[in-house]
């Protein structure tokens, strides 16, 4: 089992460095669904190795040949499904299973953060579990990811490709976006942003911007018209991430031993007719289907509801659907 074990190990190594290499080489193409097979590769033989170091058997009960998949190997490591190393290597499961059907450089741009954080992760995970340093075999610097940042807008997105093709693809960007706000950890997503700053102080200044109050080119601010796909992210099953996210950092505790579930959220939907309120709700339509996506507005609104009255916020609903 040990020499298993190590060799698991030394394969991990060599999956994890090709999942770098493959992503950061500018002339691949395929760079994001490569890096997501080889990341999840490195992963699986690293978390089962460490499974066999614990006494526990990879392998399937009635198909000897066979052993566990990744999602299994995940879950039996890190048991608690809200742990952020988890939810980061659960995203990039998914993608990696629909990049087959979908085209994904388009959204590098959304998954770079989480690859980050996944490969900080893994390095960190293989030292703790394995005693190894990825250091020894590539330099510190290799582990950042060089992401494209000229993502395409919504629209963008909408002219380029069918309208199936673009409502997915702008949902899944919509969700990595409110996870990763409401997560708030460099666990699930590491965030590389640039931000321009006004100071008057030219010593703090890295270059300088003149302001001429004698131009002849006056701006004005103006009001344009709201994407849905910006002020309506969250689906259904993340408006109830989020609102047990803020939940729990208000250390408020729902009187229902269920929690804030589907249940819950229908009941609420229902009892103010949220999808007839368009602060609240967008119905989407693509052919002859339909499906709605929420506001940040909702997710406020409930936590504030219940955050009136834990102890009969579900109670209520239930009268009132009576």
């Amino acid at each position: 089992m040990e020499n298993l074990s190590k060799r698991l190990v030394d394969k991990c190594v060599e999956a994890f460095i090709m999942g770098l290499e493959i992503y950061n080489k500018p002339t691949i193409r395929y760079r994001v669904e490569g890096f997501s097979f080889f990341i999840c590769n490195a992963w699986e033989l690293m978390l089962k190795a460490e499974l066999l170091n614990r006494g526990i058997s990879i392998y399937f009960k009635d198909k000897p040949g066979r052993t566990i998949s990744l999602e299994k190997a995940t879950q039996l490591i890190y048991p608690d499904k809200n742990t952020r190393i988890r939810l980061n290597l659960e995203k990039i499961i998914e993608l990696r299973n629909i990049s087959t059907h979908f085209i994904t450089e388009d959204y590098e741009f959304k998954y770079a953060p989480l690859f980050q954080a996944c490969v900080i992760n893994f390095t960190n995970e293989l030292s703790k579990f394995h005693g190894r340093d990825i250091t020894k075999y590539i330099p510190q610097n290799f582990l950042t990811i060089h992401a494209n940042y000229e993502p395409l807008t919504n629209e963008e997105i909408k002219l380029k490709y069918p309208a199936e093709i673009a409502q997915k693809f702008i949902r899944q960007a919509n969700e990595i976006d409110v996870l990763n706000t409401e997560y708030n950890s460099d666990k699930f997503a590491i965030n590389i942003a640039q931000k321009l700053y006004i100071t008057k102080n030219r010593d703090k200044a890295d270059f300088t911007v003149k302001v001429d109050k004698n131009s002849n080119n006056n701006v004005a601010i103006i009001k344009d018209l709201k994407d849905p796909s910006n002020t309506h992210k969250y689906s259904y099953s993340n408006v109830i991430t989020a609102v047990n996210e803020r939940l729990k950092k208000k250390n408020i505790t729902l009187n229902y031993e269920a929690g804030f579930n589907q249940f819950v959220l229908s009941l609420f939907i229902d009892f103010y007719d949220v999808k007839n309120n368009s602060k609240f709700a967008y119905k989407h339509v693509v052919g002859n289907q339909s499906s709605y996506t929420y506001s940040q507005q909702l997710i406020e609104t409930i936590v504030n509801e219940i955050k009136k009255d834990p102890q009969h916020f579900v109670e209520s609903l239930k009268k009132a659907k009576k």
